[in-house]
């Protein structure tokens, strides 16, 4: 896997996918399977292609990132990743990454002398992360609460 592209887009296209965002979910069938697309090559020949209309879903968030100047990275859910590529998605540096690993907080395949981790599992963790902080701050709530301290 080649590494992950952090190219911002410049401010001209960041203006068209905006646009082009908001246009396609204006314009999307959020309860059909698919929706027909039509596109015009280079030589001015329309095209109607149909498309999945999960896989528009897709590409209207994309378009939403790049119309907000982010760079976007598509990567498919099984993708096996590198401990840095890992901890660069994680926003943590590799030597925490490692520990999490070793500790089994995420798990990992070891081959070869080398470690890879799921992208999925990344997700998964970080699904988990999030569930606690809700928790967490659910749980501060209902003590500012009783204390009364909380906000009237």
């Amino acid at each position: 896997m080649k590494s992950l592209d952090s190219t911002l887009p410049t401010s001209g296209e960041a203006t068209i996918a905006k646009k082009a965002s908001q246009e396609l979910s204006a314009s999307i069938n959020t309860k059909a399977l698919s929706q027909l697309v039509s596109i015009t090559d280079a030589d001015d020949i329309t095209h109607s292609i149909s498309i999945p209309v999960s896989s528009l879903r897709i590409l209207i968030g994309i378009l939403t990132e790049l119309g907000q100047g982010n760079s976007v990275n598509l990567l498919p859910i099984r993708t096996e990743l590198s401990t840095q590529e890992a901890a660069d998605l994680l926003n943590v540096p590799r030597y925490n990454l490692l520990r999490l690993l070793k500790e089994g907080h995420i798990p990992h395949d070891h081959k070869d002398n080398h470690r890879k981790v799921k992208y999925a599992d990344l997700l998964a963790y970080q699904d988990k992360l999030e569930a606690n902080r809700r928790s967490t701050l659910s749980e501060l709530s209902e003590l500012d609460q009783k204390l009364g301290l909380g906000y009237e």
